[in-house]
């Protein structure tokens, strides 16, 4: 069987080593192709491993953090699996608690398991999360304490829309008209958002306005007609760039203090996917 011959290397000449050079040196418009731009980081989610949590039994529960990114809201899971005692058998359990991010030693975020919150932006963060993790067929229900450092690159997504208040501070014994306004700064969405407007339940603040496409929810069950007293719904149809919505809301106290927190829901269409809106958090009035 003939064997092929072998192609020696051909060493370079200086004149030979210069053209390469030179063509190396080629800018990309002179027919050699450039490199291709680095994608934009998009949304994403990132899982890290923060721990194992260990039963009495033998039992064992590997324990992740995730977050995602990318996007107004970012969300943060503990997906687990646990080990059966004494086998290589693993399965899915399910996982419950509290998480806490820190940036620089700074607490940037807190929230439930799972639960979401605004993503802060791109950076490395200390996540701890308190956990519970639990499975029936195996019996596991353990406890404990992980920790995970996750590097978030996404930026931070362009902001479509705003709430502002014209006024900070309630004082009890007093009715105060808050002055709301809601806006559309992004040609993305259409019009169509939720505002609301909460008041802390149980304190006796009072949210009344005149302004028709705010009510009162109703609570309870048919035929009851009793409404939240200290929140207020309102469907805001025509958000369109430059042109905000104004909603105008008293709020009465008695004796006690409340803060008025305010939120939005909107429409950002992405054809017929289920979750296509996103939740902004407004200014929070005070009370002293």
């Amino acid at each position: 069987m003939p064997t092929r011959p072998t192609t020696r290397p051909r060493r370079l000449t200086p004149l030979a080593g210069a053209a390469v050079l030179l063509l190396a040196l080629v800018p990309p418009a002179w027919g050699r192709p450039g490199p291709r731009p680095a994608a934009a980081a998009g949304p994403s989610t990132l899982c890290v491993p923060a721990g194992t949590l260990r039963g009495g039994h033998g039992e064992r529960a590997s324990v992740s953090l995730c977050a995602g990114s990318g996007t107004p809201t970012m969300a943060l899971s503990a997906p687990a699996t646990c080990h059966r005692p004494g086998t290589a058998v693993r399965y899915a359990c399910a996982t419950s608690g509290t998480w806490t991010a820190r940036r620089d030693g700074r607490t940037t975020a807190t929230g439930t398991l799972p639960g979401s919150g605004p993503y802060p932006g791109p950076g490395t963060y200390d996540v701890t999360a308190d956990v519970r993790v639990r499975s029936t067929p195996g019996g596991v229900d353990l406890r404990g304490t992980v920790h995970a450092r996750l590097t978030l690159t996404a930026p931070e997504a362009a902001p479509t829309h705003r709430i502002e208040v014209d006024r900070h501070t309630l004082r009890p014994h007093s009715t105060t008209t808050l002055t709301y306004t809601v806006a559309r700064d992004s040609e993305a969405g259409d019009g169509s958002a939720r505002f609301g407007v909460i008041g802390e339940e149980g304190s006796g603040v009072r949210l009344a306005t005149a302004d028709k496409r705010c009510v009162n929810p109703l609570v309870g069950r048919a035929p009851s007609k009793t409404r939240l007293a200290h929140s207020l719904d309102c469907a805001l149809t025509d958000l369109q760039p430059g042109h905000p919505a104004t909603v105008r809301v008293r709020v009465t106290l008695g004796p006690a203090c409340s803060t008025v927190v305010s939120k939005l829901g909107y429409w950002m269409a992405r054809g017929q996917a289920l979750y296509t809106g996103g939740m902004l958090a407004g200014p929070t009035v005070g009370c002293d």
